[in-house]
């Protein structure tokens, strides 16, 4: 493994240094002298690589989408270094089998830890009680489990499997959303849904869900985190089980800090999803609740999806957005940029909450001697129209196609071993070869 230095790059608390990586391991900071092989980082930032703690790679069964290998490209050229892979295959990762392969594929990737995340319920069909504890205990070593793209609605599934998550030192992640509420919902329920005639998304059947869950979680004793947080309802939620003293954790989206309801106007299906886009006020209060750590972690919920699932009227269209490779950019643009964060509270927000949600210990240090080398490098002075050009996943359905968004992750680094140099991914052959 080559030994290299980054010289003359900016911490997120601004201090400048150099950085010498050997062996996959950071082993000096400060002014170094000369080196073999030097990564010039002048006007850049560098940052523990990030870490998605809410991914869909598709594989197995869902190769027209995205795969391991093509998901784990889309993550590094957004800076990411590891990233959980949610379980909403064909099969479905519910047992020790299938989260040992895709852990492989991610072993046999390259480009980012892949952490599969083990179903609630067999199936994901919320009925009957997934393997939790043979997965955890499996090669995989699954710590997070969900039925993400599914509500765990029934209680005294979700009660067990907290206990089991417990037994574990796991987490559950729900998507919240009361399904009987929601049946047949297309757009978050307000005006804007009125006006297209499109049936509303009522933003109770989200914060129900946690209510419940935060309640069944200080009963068990247990770990809830929660998917995707959307609504302003549901933040205040949030900020009550903390207070209450509840083990519970909440992620955000980029898409929902950034984006609302009104995109939808022209039934363009790129601005579908799930939950959906909601008002200009949700968004407002997500952002302060990232600032102020009610909400802990953003999280892509990166949803590829094959061109002719979103070519189609708004009912028929596939719910999901692409967003492993434009995530760091949105929040530069919806939080930093408004100056609400700055670069400490976003390295707070994509690498270390998350990793220790994740129970990634190494990963939620800061850049330090001794530390793993998953890093990346960022000019945020950078400005420019995201294009198709910037995707490296197999799906084109981002909904920042066009947009003019500021930054651009310059390098990634998984392992010490460069994933992403120039802005350019390397090709897999070039994984682990000399550069």
């Amino acid at each position: 493994m080559s030994a290299f230095v980054i010289r003359g790059a900016q911490l997120a608390d601004g201090t400048r240094t150099d950085v010498r990586v050997d062996g996959g391991v950071i082993v000096e900071l400060g002014t170094i002298g000369t080196a073999d092989r030097t990564v010039h980082a002048d006007g850049l930032l560098l940052l523990p690589g990030f870490i998605d703690l809410h991914t869909h790679l598709r594989q197995p069964g869902g190769e027209g989408s995205e795969t391991v290998l093509t998901g784990s490209r889309a993550a590094a050229a957004g800076g990411y270094t590891t990233v959980h892979a949610m379980p909403n295959t064909t099969p479905t990762a519910d047992t020790p089998g299938v989260v040992e392969q895709v852990a492989a594929l991610g072993e046999e990737a390259g480009y980012v830890d892949v952490r599969p995340i083990g179903a609630v319920s067999k199936g994901r069909e919320g009925v009957e009680l997934a393997e939790l504890v043979a997965m955890a205990r499996s090669r995989a070593r699954v710590r997070i489990f969900s039925d993400d793209g599914s509500c765990v609605a029934d209680p005294l599934l979700m009660r067990r499997a907290l206990e089991y998550a417990r037994i574990v030192d796991g987490v559950v992640a729900q998507h919240a959303e009361e399904p009987r509420l929601t049946a047949g919902a297309q757009l978050h329920d307000g005006a804007v849904a009125a006006d297209l005639g499109l049936k509303g998304w009522p933003a109770v059947a989200e914060e129900a869900i946690i209510a419940r869950d935060a309640l069944l979680a200080e009963s068990t004793d247990s770990r809830l985190h929660v998917c995707h947080v959307s609504t302003a309802g549901s933040v205040e939620v949030v900020r009550w089980a903390k207070a209450r003293g509840i083990r519970i954790t909440a992620e955000v989206t980029p898409h929902h800090l950034w984006l609302t309801d009104e995109a939808a106007r022209g039934y363009d299906a790129r601005f579908k999803v799930n939950p959906p886009l909601r008002t200009a006020e949700d968004v407002d209060v997500l952002r302060a609740a990232l600032a102020d750590g009610t909400i802990d972690a953003v999280a892509t919920d990166h949803a590829p999806h094959p061109a002719e699932a979103k070519r189609s009227e708004w009912s028929a269209a596939a719910m999901g957005m692409v967003g492993l490779e434009s995530a760091v950019l949105v929040v530069q643009a919806a939080v930093v940029e408004t100056g609400l964060l700055g670069w400490p509270e976003v390295e707070r927000a994509m690498s270390r909450r998350p990793a220790e949600i994740a129970g990634l210990a190494d990963a939620a240090r800061p850049i330090a001697v001794g530390r793993g080398a998953d890093l990346v490098l960022l000019d945020p002075s950078a400005r420019r129209r995201f294009d198709v050009g910037d995707l490296a996943g197999r799906s084109t359905n981002s909904p920042y196609l066009g947009q003019e968004l500021p930054g651009r992750v310059v390098a990634t680094f998984f392992r010490g071993v460069p994933t992403v140099l120039d802005g350019r991914v390397r090709a897999p052959e070039e994984i682990g070869a000399a550069w």
